[in-house]
């Protein structure tokens, strides 16, 4: 197993959003596009933030918004939303935050599996600010080492 499906129209490039709330809400929107979740999925990941606070701040600049599996959960997915002004989520060393990811799992272990895979991925600290800086999806793709798309896929591509 290795990290959850990114299609082109779960990333979301250079966003202008006012808060952390319309930052998850963008990563939430996108998880929708790509047929991860469900309406409601996103309303339940603002919901883990306001009740458990911004420890989804895993990293300075970077949120993994997610919440527990439920059925607003079509399939695990990954979104990857990056922000043209960071926002802060009120974490006391991590904010503000201009990389947010989107995960939504299926189970528990799936959730155990993806975070230990992306965890794998942040250990390169050039990461977070290269993912923050990326001009288009294919570049988030590729910084995150998802092979480029094919087929149907590969043109939309050609649109972003």
């Amino acid at each position: 197993m290795s990290l959850p499906p990114l299609p082109l129209d779960a990333i979301d490039v250079g966003l202008h959003v006012p808060d952390w709330r319309a930052a998850v809400g963008a990563a939430g929107a996108a998880l929708e596009r790509s047929g991860s979740t469900a309406p409601g999925y996103t309303e339940r990941m603002v919901g883990v933030i306001e009740e458990f606070g911004a420890y989804v701040v895993i990293a300075p600049g970077l949120a993994l918004a997610h919440a527990r599996p439920g059925p607003d959960v079509l399939t695990g997915g990954l979104s990857v939303v990056t922000l043209a002004e960071p926002v802060a989520f009120g974490h006391p060393h991590n904010d503000p935050v201009n990389v947010v990811l989107g995960l939504a799992v299926t189970t528990g272990d799936e959730h155990v599996h993806f975070v230990a895979e992306l965890a794998n991925v942040f250990n390169d600290s050039s990461i977070i600010p290269a993912l923050a800086a990326a001009p288009d999806a294919a570049s988030v793709r590729s910084l995150l080492g998802i092979a480029a798309p094919t087929g149907a896929d590969a043109s939309t591509e050609e649109h972003k």
